[in-house]
């Protein structure tokens, strides 16, 4: 396959470099990421599965629990298994056309999780704030028509950076160091002005997923005002309860997703593999540790597990 397409002005193949500086150690490195992916894959198919089979996690919380889980393991699964073929086989070749759709999955896919934790933020909001109207206004029909919005309103922000790659030449080599395809790692090769790219990720990520935060931040600024007016400690405590997984959930997606956009642009004095490791655990903590959190702290998911398990087992139920 040749390396550069003069007809198009773009290379046939992209080589991901994976993690720059610490090549030698990219066998250790993928031992904790492996781990870590395979964790994701069990927490949020457990998940998917324990919510399917029980007629009674059919509740918004739950519903919403599953589409973060479904959007999780794309997530994951679009970027793992070529990270670790890098890691442990240095196979970085990927197509022009396949670094795209990587591209276009993965950003997607982060801005549907932005979505998702703003509609379960929504739903904390309403089961706290207006208890009485839970039910009518968090319908079976208004849950599909969240999921659906979500979907479409990351498919039709996220689709012009397709356009916005491709329409660019590529002259200054083929190598992205990286360990996946995202999109100013793929326009820094551009040989153009990429003013426009630049400009465009800039305003999704302020105008899309800035104002999922702020309306987060919103809504649990009205549960607080809400929760500190209950009239005993412990209805005060049981509200905390319901919000404490959202929030370390939130701060575990927003927090590097952050980080890693933003020292793209800024932080050109940050390492370059911690910037790179970061981004990497940014696609692979929240898919992680989301099942993990919810699993142990929302107890009709940690019961219905602990009895699927029991019953598989062997062991008796406690």
């Amino acid at each position: 396959m040749p390396f550069f397409n003069s007809t198009i002005g773009r290379p046939s193949i992209f080589i991901l470099t994976g993690i720059p500086g610490m090549e030698a150690a990219h066998h250790w490195i993928s031992i904790p990421f492996c781990i870590m992916y395979i964790i994701a894959l069990l927490g949020n198919s457990i998940i998917l599965l324990v919510v399917k089979m029980h007629q009674s996690l059919h509740e918004p919380l739950f519903l919403f629990l599953s589409m973060l889980a479904g959007v999780d393991l794309v997530l994951s699964t679009t970027t793992m298994p070529k990270m670790l073929a890098i890691l442990w086989f240095d196979a970085g070749e990927i197509l022009f056309e396949t670094c795209v759709m990587q591209m276009f999955f993965i950003h997607m896919f982060t801005g549907m999780e932005s979505g998702i934790l703003l509609a379960m933020a929504f739903d904390r909001f309403v089961a706290i704030c207006h208890p009485l109207r839970y039910s009518t206004v968090l319908s079976t029909s208004s849950i599909s028509k969240i999921g659906l919005a979500v979907l479409m309103r990351n498919f039709a922000v996220v689709l012009p950076f397709v356009f916005l790659t491709t329409r660019l030449p590529y002259c200054n080599g083929n190598e992205i160091p990286h360990c996946y395809c995202e999109h100013m790692g793929i326009v820094k090769l551009a040989c153009a002005d990429t003013t426009i790219n630049s400009i465009y990720g800039l305003t999704i990520a302020g105008g899309v997923m800035g104002m999922d935060i702020a309306l987060i931040v919103s809504s649990y600024a009205r549960i607080l005002s809400v929760v500190f007016h209950l009239p005993t400690q412990a209805a005060r405590k049981k509200a905390f309860s319901t919000c404490s997984s959202h929030v370390c959930v939130m701060l575990i997606f927003y927090i590097p997703a952050f980080f890693s956009y933003l020292t793209h642009r800024f932080g050109h004095q940050i390492p370059h593999h911690v910037h790179i490791i970061v981004a990497n655990l940014y696609v692979l903590m929240p898919p992680m540790l989301n099942p993990v959190i919810y699993g142990v702290r929302t107890k009709q998911i940690y019961v219905r597990v602990l009895k699927m398990f029991s019953m598989h087992s062997g062991f008796p139920e406690h």
